[in-house]
Order: C-alpha cells, then sequence, then structure tokens
C-alpha cells in the first residue's frame, strides 16, 4: 500500500471526488469555530497552524469505511477549523490549555489509519496531529523497555529496534504502514503476532499523557507496581477522550532467532476454535494463529467450499519454537477429518496482509464493505459466530458474510467479520447503518465484547452503554472529572457531548 517505502504521514484511504473548498458534510450538529484570536494564540506556542481547505479536509477524516463511501461522491463527514501540529510536549500542553480556556474541541490524530471514524472532528475546532513527535527517546536494553515519542510509525520503529539494537516490539497490526504508537494505544490495538507478544495494552509499561487543562503526567515505570489502579491503562484504550498520549515506554523482546510455519485443513469452523482453545491452554502461544472459516479460505486460498483451514507461525527461541509447534501439531491431529496443508500457504497470508486495495476498489465500485471484530470467551465463540453471521446475511442487499479467528487467549479469542453489501446508491449510508446494527446486537446478546482491536470511535459510539452498562456511568464520570468542558474527542465512546449529539 506503500510501494514498500515506510512512511512518516498520514496515507490518505481514497481520493474525494471534489475540490477540497466544495467538499459535502455528513455528519451534522453543532459546529464551533477556531477564531482569529484563537487561532493566534495557538500559533504563539510555537506549532503549526493550518487553515487551508486541502490540508483541513484531508486532516478530517481517517479509514472509516463508510467515509470512503462518502469521499467517492465528494463528501467527508466533517471538517476542522484548523490543524495544530506541535513538536514537542510541552506545545501539547500549551494548545490543550488554549483550547480549553476557549471551549474548542481537539480530536488527536496521527497517522489517520482508524476504521471506525474515531478521528472524525464532529464538532469541527482542532485536529491536533501529533506526527511530528517522534522517534525513540531512550531504550533500557537491560530491561527490555523503549521510550518512544506517540507520533512514531510502526514500521520505522520496528526497523530501528531491529537493526540498530537487537529487539522487536512484537506488534504488527495491519495497518504498521499507516498508524503510530499513540493510535495504537488509544485504541487497545493488536498486531498479527499477538498470541505470542500480546496486544498493545500487555506491552505498556508507562505513558506520558497530557490533560485537558494542559497539565501533564507520567504513569508506570515499574513492572506490577501496586500503587492504586493502573492509571496506565486508563488512558490505553481512550481514544483520545481523556488525554492525549505524547510518549510510552514499551516492552521489548529479543528479535527472533527461529521461525516455523504449518498450515491445516479442518473439517469446520468450530473444529477450529476447538483446536485454538485446545492450544492457548496447554500452554503454547504461537505468534501466528489463524483460523479462517469455508468461504475465506476458499476465498483466500482456494482449498474448497467445505474445509476451515488454520496457519500457524511461531518465531523466538528456537527450543521455544520446536515445542511450541509440536503442541500445534498434536492438538490438530488428535481433531476428526484434518488434513496438513503446504505451509505455502502462511507465506501468501504474510505477502497480502497488509494489502487493502481491495477495499477502495469495491467502495468505488458501490459496494458497502467493512470489517468487525469482537472477542469472545471460547464458550461463546460457535454460537457469537453463527449468530452474527446469520444477523448480517439477513438485512436486505446483504451479499456475503464470514470470518477468522485472529488473535487467541486462555480464555477466549477475537472473532474478525468481514460483510458485503450491493444497494442502490440511495440505500447505501442506511444499509452500512443496518449491517453494523444487526452484527453488534447478535454479537452483544450472544457474550461478545463490543470491539476487540479497532476501538469505538464514532461508528461504534451508539453502542457502548449496551457493552458497558452500569460501568458506563462510571467511564462518564471520569470523563467529567478529568475534562470538565469537554474537549476531548466530543461524540465518541458513547460520552455526554457538551455540544449536544451529532447525526450522520
Amino acid at each position: 500500500m506503500t510501494d514498500g517505502q515506510p512512511v512518516t504521514g498520514p496515507v490518505p484511504p481514497i481520493r474525494i471526488a471534489a475540490e477540497p473548498a466544495s467538499v459535502r458534510e455528513h455528519v451534522t450538529g453543532v459546529r464551533v469555530a477556531v477564531d482569529d484570536r484563537t487561532a493566534a494564540r495557538l500559533s504563539a506556542t510555537g506549532a503549526e497552524v493550518r487553515s487551508d481547505d486541502e490540508t483541513v479536509v484531508e486532516a478530517s477524516r481517517d479509514w472509516w469505511p463508510l467515509a470512503m463511501a462518502w469521499a467517492t461522491t465528494g463528501g467527508i463527514g466533517r471538517r476542522a477549523g484548523a490543524v495544530v501540529r506541535p513538536t514537542e510536549a510541552a506545545q501539547v500542553a500549551e494548545v490543550l490549555a488554549i483550547c480549553s480556556e476557549a471551549r474548542v474541541p481537539v480530536t488527536a490524530a496521527a497517522g489517520r489509519s482508524g476504521v471506525c471514524g474515531a478521528g472524525v472532528p464532529v464538532h469541527g475546532g482542532v485536529i491536533l496531529d501529533l506526527c511530528g513527535l517522534t522517534g525513540i527517546r531512550d531504550l533500557d536494553e537491560v530491561s527490555g523497555v523503549v521510550d518512544v515519542a506517540a507520533g512514531t510509525f510502526g514500521r520505522p520503529l520496528e526497523a530501528e529496534l531491529r537493526e540498530r539494537h537487537g529487539f522487536t516490539l512484537g506488534h504488527w497490526p495491519q495497518s504498521i504502514d499507516l498508524s503510530t504508537v499513540g493510535g495504537w494505544l488509544a485504541c487497545r490495538s493488536a498486531g498479527q503476532l499477538s498470541t505470542r507478544y500480546g496486544k498493545i495494552e500487555d506491552m505498556a509499561v508507562g505513558l506520558d499523557v497530557v490533560l485537558a487543562d494542559g497539565r501533564t503526567l507520567r504513569t508506570g515505570g515499574t513492572p506490577r507496581a501496586a500503587v492504586g489502579p493502573d492509571l496506565t491503562q486508563v488512558f490505553v484504550g481512550s481514544e483520545g477522550t481523556l488525554g492525549i498520549i505524547t510518549a510510552a515506554r514499551l516492552r521489548l523482546h529479543p528479535a527472533p532467532a527461529a521461525e516455523q510455519r504449518a498450515a491445516y485443513g479442518l473439517r469446520s469452523f468450530a473444529v477450529g476454535i476447538e483446536v485454538c482453545r485446545r492450544v492457548l491452554q496447554r500452554g503454547a502461544t504461537p505468534a501466528v494463529l489463524r483460523c479462517y472459516d469455508a468461504t475465506e479460505a476458499d476465498r483466500s486460498y482456494g482449498t474448497g467450499p467445505d474445509r476451515a483451514v488454520l496457519l500457524v507461525l511461531d518465531e523466538g527461541d528456537p527450543a521455544i519454537v520446536e515445542a511450541t509447534m509440536r503442541v500445534v501439531d498434536e492438538v490438530v491431529g488428535g481433531a476428526d477429518g484434518t488434513e496438513t496443508l503446504d505451509a505455502a500457504l502462511v507465506g501468501r497470508w504474510l505477502e497480502h496482509r497488509n494489502d487493502v486495495s481491495a477495499l477502495e476498489a469495491l467502495i468505488s465500485r458501490g459496494y458497502v464493505v467493512d470489517t468487525m471484530e469482537v472477542s469472545v470467551r471460547w464458550v461463546d465463540g460457535p454460537r457469537v459466530y453463527e449468530a452474527v453471521c446469520e444477523a448480517l446475511r439477513s438485512v436486505p442487499h446483504a451479499l456475503v458474510a464470514s470470518a477468522h479467528l485472529s488473535h487467541s487467549y486462555p480464555d477466549g479469542a477475537c472473532l474478525y467479520f468481514t460483510f458485503a453489501a450491493r444497494p442502490p446508491a440511495e440505500d447505501r449510508d442506511a444499509t452500512y447503518r443496518n449491517l453494523w446494527d444487526a452484527g453488534t446486537r447478535a454479537a452483544l446478546a450472544n457474550g461478545a465484547s463490543l470491539s476487540h482491536h479497532h476501538g469505538v470511535g464514532l461508528n461504534r459510539a451508539r453502542f457502548v452503554a449496551d457493552a458497558l452498562g452500569g460501568a458506563h456511568a462510571v467511564l462518564a464520570a471520569l470523563k467529567q472529572a478529568l475534562d470538565p468542558a469537554g474537549i476531548l474527542n466530543p461524540g465518541k465512546l458513547g460520552l455526554p457531548d457538551p455540544w449536544g449529539a451529532v447525526g450522520w
């Protein structure tokens, strides 16, 4: 998606079919302007301030598939009043203090690779572009901890860790070419090797955070400290609504010395879920353990309409890799109707795992296409799979709904659904919303979480109160305490919005 070159700035998801000055907005609600006095104060911080149409329009969107569909007809969600680009944390603090005093909403952004609309400035105001906060600040090779600025992109970070220091973070999201450390932390990102290395919250040792009024704090510092609640985890997953992450301390691992791969054909997706459970509960944690239902397996690997496919890859210390792959082979061999496939299938996945060009092509042709990932306990996995696929397929104009299991843990896994529809042009937005309503309600009703690693953003905000139940009031109270003016990413996480409801 980037011609093999690491990027250090946002990559546009799709061309907007209109000149920047004439784009149409699809999100409605109160707009907050950035007046000349506020803009001048923001410029005085030393951060770059831009308000030209081209910069503002492009910075006001992310990779949300519905917004990509809007782009094909010259639209975006909402445009900000200004883009502010700090290069140091002190400038972030000054910017937030100014915006809090002036009651101007602030939407933090960097790579803008989110797929749920978290980067849409629903009330205008300021887009706070954090790409200028970049680079490794410190690396403790003895403890295996890196201190890195939040605007650092994934591919250059991983390259520097491996080539100069012999370490890996082990965090390989599909968006690694497009996303930053701060973005990973903001939405509780999962890399494709998370079964070995964990999700980003498992890697977070501590954070530097700027609060809405400009105060700064530093969380964490030592392993497993018992000094009240873990404040690092308060901000991980908060999607810029509680504070702005400017840097992080993250756990590292030695760069892997060995790798093994395997692929298997399975009688059904339910069998695959059970195989993955047994592998994890025996204590094996292969870096990749991906099971595709028959629809996805045949589409991607040509294995026929009746076979699920399990792809396995492990990396690390040779002795651990050998033991892990032996456990996998024993567990798979104990399941009825399995067969060993060519391990080259793993290579095929590796070669194409970050390619999202098909998404743009389908959206440009009028299709509604998206993915929905949820986490489930093992006991609920088969039921959630069947219920969500059935719910998605029942929506008018739906064409297909399928799933794969992408991340596994001792107590459960992530189910990652893909769905597509071909509605008439006038029904496109309604079909998109209906698909999400149907799939999400089915997932929640059958015991799944609302999200595993894509976060909430604007698209899922309407479901948060149901997903959290009484705990949602605790989240809202925390928001009120840390951001009483409500300036930080309003309209997201289903939190109270001082400017009122938005529509889309």
